[in-house]
């Protein structure tokens, strides 16, 4: 069945707005930090986890990238000395990504500024009550989607 026009245009809307939103983050984060958003990203998973540690399996579920963005991303957060990998203790074949001292730091720098700029450019765009009902409908996309996450 193909979309109604109002269903085609609120797509086509959802998908240059998130596009667009993403660019001015990495903008921004680029400018002030030098990461990109998918590595703000990541350090922020990592932030919210215990001992800012997270097998790189259950990164994977709770990062904005795919699993082959997010080897990539760890990767180059390695090298700049912000993230480590280590052996699971649980699991021979697991790697843990932990958050350094620097990347801690690093995190703490960049968050003030992405803070910023996504409510100036997300919830600040809406009325209270619009942007109620946008989280109320996310939300319900969000556990719709929940289980096909791949």
């Amino acid at each position: 069945m193909w979309l109604d026009q109002r269903e085609l245009t609120a797509w086509k809307q959802f998908l240059l707005t998130g596009a667009v939103l993403n660019r001015l983050l990495d903008q921004q984060l680029k400018q002030d930090s030098g990461l990109s958003h998918p590595q703000f990203e990541v350090l922020a998973r990592l932030a919210e986890a215990p001992e800012g540690r997270l097998r790189m399996t259950e990164l994977a579920g709770v990062a904005v990238t795919s699993k082959s963005g997010l080897t990539y991303q760890v990767g180059q957060l390695a090298k700049a000395g912000l993230v480590e990998r280590q052996g699971c203790p649980s699991d021979e074949r697991g790697i843990v990504a932990v958050l350094t001292e620097q990347g801690w730091q690093k995190l703490r720098e960049a968050a003030p500024g992405h803070a910023a700029l996504v409510r100036e450019l997300f919830v600040d765009g809406m009325s209270r009550e619009q942007f109620d009902a946008l989280a109320d409908g996310v939300a319900a996309l969000h556990e719709n989607l929940r289980d096909r996450v791949v």
